[in-house]
């Protein structure tokens, strides 16, 4: 028993690894940040690109997403990383895995997105524009307020999937939470820096998950 305790709860490993792990934490929110908010936008884009009305822009959005979303993100993430620099475009692992956590979110986005959209009743759409507002008007002030709030707890629940696939980062050797980790590990021969990394992602992703919950028992009353 002691001897697993010191494996896997050694506090003065963890008190030793906590700065490197601190450092790999920023680098986390960093890409959360950049993703969360270029994904919301992309996946607006997209969904309305999916419900266009001209069939030139709709099918080639529907396909684009439906390949995102068939792609697993560690498979697009090394094609961006490793796969790119033969056609000689050759990224930091920061922007491939930005823009390779990018593409695979904003396809998951933009179905939340659509989703939301198509819960809005053709009455919503024909009393705005009775109104004077144009198509982009209604879209922007009627229809996309009533659309998120009928799909935010999607919208969470999708943002909860994007911070831990920042973990994916480490296998292009970003110094993000996981590989910070990984490689205090490496140094201590010891799995504890390990286990206060995935504390830390319990710390930040439970109060997320249970704000989904709790937006989803209001919205089904």
């Amino acid at each position: 028993m002691n001897q697993i305790l010191d494996q896997f709860l050694n506090f003065q490993v963890m008190g030793a690894a906590f700065p490197t792990l601190m450092a790999g934490l920023l680098t986390t929110a960093e890409i959360c940040v950049v993703v969360i908010l270029l994904g919301l936008a992309g996946g607006l884009g997209v969904a309305l690109g999916s419900l266009h009305s001209s069939r030139w822009v709709r099918w080639p959005s529907i396909v684009l997403v439906d390949f995102f979303r068939a792609i697993p993100p560690l498979v697009l993430l090394i094609f961006v990383y490793s796969g790119l620099p033969f056609a000689g475009i050759r990224l930091s692992p920061f922007a491939a895995v930005v823009i390779a956590f990018l593409l695979n979110n904003s396809a998951y986005y933009g179905e939340v997105y659509r989703a939301g959209i198509l819960s809005i009743g053709k009455g919503q759409f024909e009393a705005a524009r009775s109104t004077g507002l144009t198509r982009a008007q209604t879209m922007l002030y009627v229809v996309l307020p009533q659309a998120v709030r009928n799909v935010l707890p999607d919208l969470l629940s999708n943002t909860v999937e994007v911070v831990k696939l920042t973990s994916l980062a480490s296998v292009v050797s970003l110094g993000e939470l996981l590989y910070a980790a990984d490689m205090a590990r490496s140094v201590t021969y010891n799995a504890s820096p390990v286990v206060m990394a995935a504390a830390v992602y319990l710390v930040i992703l439970w109060p997320l998950v249970r704000l989904v919950s709790r937006f989803e028992r209001r919205l089904s009353l």
